[in-house]
């Protein structure tokens, strides 16, 4: 392996790592990497290992918004409630380094549905809210590790 080839494995490894851990833009930084990747083969094979990662990672982009929107929807959980949960998991990045998102998106989103419809109703529609989210970034997952196999594949065959 070439020394490119090892640092876009690095940074296509450190892009899925963000997508777990939504610190880092985790498909921008995959698909980044194969774009510098096939930018210095500069073969078919890199531009066509290029287009199809690109169509695995836009198609499991809007997969991601698509299937966990339609799961909230019919289970009756609001955007706003959402944003509160994204609202207060930014706040808790800052307050908690690590965890702090993650606590405040549960916090955020069982406030907001507390508010909104109750104390006993509040948790079962909490946990509706992360089963979507947790869909979410599985998709995004499943799509880049499709994505990091496209690549190796064009590796293996320049």
């Amino acid at each position: 392996m070439s020394t490119v080839e090892v640092l876009v494995a690095l940074a296509i490894a450190v892009g899925i790592a963000g997508i777990i851990v939504p610190v880092l833009p985790g498909t921008i930084l995959v698909l980044g990497a194969i774009l510098v990747w096939a930018l210095d083969v500069g073969t078919t094979t890199g531009w066509a290992v290029l287009a199809v990662s690109t169509l695995l990672l836009v198609g499991g982009t809007v997969v991601k918004y698509l299937v966990p929107g339609r799961r909230l929807k019919a289970s009756g959980v609001p955007n706003r409630t959402l944003l509160a949960g994204a609202l207060l998991a930014f706040v808790g990045f800052f307050v908690i380094p690590v965890v702090g998102m993650f606590i405040g998106f549960v916090l955020g989103v069982y406030a907001a549905e507390r508010a909104r419809v109750g104390g006993p109703l509040a948790w079962p529609s909490t946990k509706g809210a992360l089963h979507a989210v947790g869909v979410s970034i599985l998709i995004e997952l499943a799509a880049a590790f499709l994505a990091a196999t496209a690549w190796a594949v064009g590796v293996a065959a320049t």
